[in-house]
């Protein structure tokens, strides 16, 4: 991969202006996300001994906590940066619902687009941890794709909300929970389209090639390569070239950004006037990678609705993504640490 000549392009004056006076005007935009919203619960305590009934480590709780996971983190994030954001999805008739309507509501998302059912419930993940570190996740959920009529509904609250008109983009977020099937992906794009507004995506496997022909597409590597069935190495760059270049030739993204962990970010784009680049990786202490991705694509998006270059977009949502890194459990970006990262501009990264 060329990796860029400096080692930020925050040490250009005029790529700061352009990346901090979009990031302040976030609280002009007002963004959909549609996609699978979960609860991300935690069991906080210390580990001080091991249970005499089996081999496995005792938690002494001190802490419950519940916060906003999957869709509902992208939706956060983008509040985080000062955005509008209204969230549709599914929940199911349970407390794990409720709590989330309730979290939704103290947080300033517009949570009137999720659907209740009866035939599934509230997604959640509850991880159980010591010190900062992981000891078990316990999921509750239904994968399997909404019913044809569940679709329907979902889609008829796409239909709904932008036609009351207002909004500069569409995020569609998924987890392979089921909210997001064929239906709901194709009719959500024709009408972002019908609105002439851009459609980011977060994607997953099992409808990989169901996302044709949107603005911006934010694959990781794992989901590339399934998507695809290849098997590109993040340190190769020509087998990541070569998979952007199969992405394109399927389904047609106008801009690709593909994440790769401690490779960095690749961006691509499939204009006439195609920007290709690669920023590597910033160096940090890694404690918690969960919700990564959440901040990269509502970071993204921010700066994908003003017309910002891909360039920048891929380099700034790749700093975000890593500042989230920094610590423990799903949390949304910091803006001012997000700032005063782009404010120091030459800090150092790592090679690629």
């Amino acid at each position: 991969m060329n990796t860029p000549t400096t080692p930020s392009p925050f040490v250009d004056a005029a790529h700061r202006a352009t990346v901090q006076d979009a990031l302040r005007k976030a609280e002009q935009l007002k963004v959909l996300v549609v996609g699978d919203v979960m609860v991300d619960a935690y069991l906080l305590g210390q580990v001080e001994r091991i249970s005499p009934e089996a081999p496995v480590p005792i938690l002494r709780t001190e802490k419950r906590e519940q916060r906003p996971g999957g869709a509902a983190n992208v939706a956060l994030n983008l509040v985080a940066l000062g955005a509008q954001c209204a969230l549709i999805g599914t929940i199911g008739h349970d407390s794990e619902g409720e709590n989330l309507l309730g979290l939704l509501e103290s947080a300033g998302i517009d949570a009137s687009g999720l659907v209740a059912l009866d035939s599934r419930p509230t997604t959640s993940k509850t991880r159980v941890m010591s010190g900062g570190q992981h000891l078990l996740r316990v999921d509750r959920e239904t994968t399997d794709d909404l019913s044809a009529s569940d679709s329907a509904a979902v889609l008829e609250r796409i239909n709904t909300l932008l036609d009351r008109g207002g909004f500069h983009a569409l995020v569609l977020e998924d987890y392979d929970k089921g909210v997001l099937t064929p239906a709901v992906i194709e009719g959500g794009i024709a009408a972002a389209r019908r609105h002439g507004i851009p459609v980011a995506v977060d994607p997953k496997l099992r409808h990989f090639n169901s996302y044709c022909g949107v603005d911006l597409f934010k694959p990781n590597l794992l989901e590339l390569n399934e998507g695809l069935g290849l098997r590109a190495r993040g340190d190769v760059p020509a087998e990541i070239d070569r998979a952007l270049d199969a992405l394109i030739d399927k389904l047609a993204p106008a801009a690709t950004l593909l994440t790769l962990s401690e490779h960095g970010v690749r961006f691509r784009s499939a204009a006439k006037d195609a920007t290709s680049g690669h920023w590597p990786a910033h160096a940090r202490d890694i404690v918690d990678v969960s919700g990564a991705g959440d901040t990269v694509i509502a970071v993204a998006t921010v700066l994908l609705a003003q017309g910002v270059s891909l360039n920048l977009v891929a380099a700034t949502a790749n700093m975000a993504g890593g500042l989230v890194c920094e610590k423990p459990g799903v949390v949304p970006v910091d803006p001012a640490a997000l700032h005063q990262e782009i404010e120091r501009g030459s800090a150092a990264l790592q090679s690629a």
